[in-house]
């Protein structure tokens, strides 16, 4: 597991250089006393590891620039991809308080010659916008929810596809969350697209940290929900993870298919192929103890694969 005695840990995501593995997590110092205040002070550390099972922590890769910028509040969740130049791309979620106090989401990204050092651009790169997206004017959520950016490459090489934590603008209130979707031909400039999933009454408030690979020949879409914030139909699934069966990589996604791969429990969970064997794994935070209490920290990988038409949690 990977944890600091010091800090809370959870929100977190991988890149592998080929020789190493990076691990990228958001964490706060445990002297603020009430875990629910890291959110507003969390920065993005940084640790490597040859096994994926012993981490040593390395320099932080970003924290919050002074204000006015998009990210003076806190940095939160990214992902990590390499163009074919050789730099790293670090895209990840700047929040800062609007007037009446509730936290605006946007997008900007990093770069780096060696994973390691990381520069901002400065400037976010994308937001929530109409038609397709909501807004904080509506005033139906508790944020501006635009965040926890996945980029990968086309599987047709036709550039770079980024999906975004995102809610529609109708539908259900605890329904509206969507896979909100942009485009890159170069990882620099890009073009906001229309959603890749929609509202429904069998959905999600926020479909929260989203990934999507291809698991032994099936794509599969993963992201995170608590229980409180899903429609009155999820109620009682107790899902903390959960996991889409998909047609290809950019969707369109079918959340009503959306089914628990862990329980609350565990949150956002991730998937990385182990370099040596193979073998697909699962990562996630510890979420709560048995009180409901926050615990933080990244449990060891657990390994996954297809049962029938479900991705599961081997042993679990």
């Amino acid at each position: 597991m990977f944890d600091l005695p010091g800090s809370w840990v959870w929100d977190f995501w991988f890149a592998d250089d080929g020789d190493q593995y990076h691990l990228f997590f958001l964490y706060a110092s445990r002297a603020l006393h009430d875990p629910d205040a890291r959110h507003y002070r969390a920065s993005i550390g940084h640790a490597i590891s040859t096994d994926l099972v012993e981490w040593t922590q390395v320099a932080d890769a970003l924290v919050r620039s002074d204000a006015p910028a998009f990210d003076d509040l806190a940095t939160w969740t990214g992902s990590v991809v390499r163009h074919p130049d050789g730099t790293w791309f670090m895209f990840y979620t700047g929040s800062s308080l609007a007037p009446n106090g509730k936290n605006v989401q946007r997008i900007g990204y990093a770069t780096s010659s060696d994973a390691e050092r990381w520069f901002k651009t400065g400037e976010p790169i994308l937001e929530a916008a109409g038609p397709w997206y909501e807004t904080l004017d509506s005033g139906d959520w508790q944020d501006e929810a635009f965040r926890d950016p996945w980029v990968f490459a086309d599987p047709e090489g036709n550039g770079w596809h980024m999906l975004i934590t995102a809610r529609a603008p109708h539908g259900p209130i605890n329904g509206r969350g969507v896979i909100g979707h942009a485009w890159s031909a170069d990882l620099r400039e890009w073009e906001l697209r229309p959603p890749l999933s929609v509202p429904t009454v069998h959905g999600f408030g926020q479909l929260e940290v989203t990934q999507v690979e291809v698991i032994d020949g099936r794509p599969v879409l993963i992201f995170s929900c608590l229980d409180e914030h899903a429609m009155e139909s999820r109620r009682g699934q107790a899902g903390g993870t959960w996991a889409v069966p998909a047609q290809s990589l950019t969707g369109p996604f079918d959340i009503d298919a959306a089914y628990p791969l862990t329980d609350e429990s565990l949150y956002v969970g991730r998937l990385l192929q182990r370099r040596s064997d193979g073998q697909w794994l699962l990562f996630a935070f510890r979420h709560a103890d048995e009180h409901g209490a926050f615990l933080g920290g990244i449990i060891d990988p657990m390994p996954v694969a297809w049962e029938g038409d479900r991705l599961v949690v081997q042993g679990a």
